[in-house]
């Protein structure tokens, strides 16, 4: 059916001319722009925007309301009030949260997440709840994803030392074509990669070729989340920074002043078969 749409989409803009493909792309774009604004994001994760840039980080990834789309570890949310409703109608959404395995905090951060989606059924109600771990890999059925999304993680699996595990596991999942999209903060390109990513940051070359281990062609990647004033040099990590700010009033005005930390944003894509 993807092919059908996309021979569809190809049809339809070789007929309208180059005016008409950018008033296509509009329409589409003003599907993603419309949950955006959605009454039901919290304000919390609104406040973020900003620094987030979630429409130009999806548009980049190439999102469309029919896909499959699995994302790694919502946590809290935010992507989860983005990506829920806009693949409500005609997509299908995967929630690959944290084992419950894993403990007592784990098994809390679910039954906040499943709260979340019963708080609102009319735009949750379509969400289908998987888990992601080193020994959980389920996210989503073989070769069935268009597109897999994880936000700010990969420096967790580079520290408990099974962020291959964790790619092989994304190739699975994805059909051929299908795209991978990682973001995470960005350690100097200058210093060696620390093999447990104790700060926070990844070099985005050590990333890159974590993903071309388990076979992804690398695509590109975008600067919409670059923020030159972070200097990676915290005692804290990159938790010192928004919208952690581990060390509470100290320095606050100064932490809040260089604002989220200065993250990639990769794109990969399974090789066609």
């Amino acid at each position: 059916m993807r092919n059908f749409h996309l021979s569809i989409a190809v049809f339809v803009c070789a007929c309208m001319g180059l005016s008409g493909m950018a008033a296509f792309g509009a329409a589409q774009d003003a599907d993603l722009a419309k949950v955006i604004a959605g009454s039901w994001r919290t304000p919390a994760a609104v406040a973020r925007d900003p620094a987030r840039h979630p429409a130009e980080e999806l548009t980049f990834l190439g999102i469309t309301p029919t896909q499959t789309v699995v994302e790694i570890w919502p946590s809290g949310g935010y992507w989860t009030e983005i990506l829920a409703p806009y693949l409500h109608d005609r997509g299908t959404y995967y929630a690959a949260g944290l084992p419950r395995s894993l403990g007592d905090r784990a098994a809390k951060a679910e039954e906040n997440f499943r709260a979340k989606l019963d708080s609102n059924k009319g735009i949750y109600g379509n969400v289908r709840l998987t888990e992601f771990g080193k020994d959980v890999g389920a996210i989503a059925p073989p070769g069935s994803a268009d597109l897999i999304v994880t936000f700010r993680n990969l420096h967790n699996w580079v520290e408990a030392g099974w962020a291959d595990q964790a790619m092989v596991t994304f190739y699975k999942a994805l059909k051929p074509g299908g795209i991978l999209g990682i973001e995470d903060h960005r350690a100097p390109a200058d210093r060696p990669q620390d093999p447990e990513a104790k700060s926070g940051y990844v070099r985005q070359d050590y990333a890159i070729n974590l993903a071309r281990k388990a076979g992804f062609e690398f695509v590109g990647a975008s600067e919409i989340n670059a923020n030159p004033k972070d200097s990676k040099d915290y005692a804290e990590g990159v938790w010192t920074l928004p919208p952690t700010l581990t060390l509470g009033d100290k320095d606050r005005a100064k932490y809040v002043a260089i604002g989220e930390a200065d993250n990639f944003v990769l794109k990969f894509r399974k090789p066609p078969r």
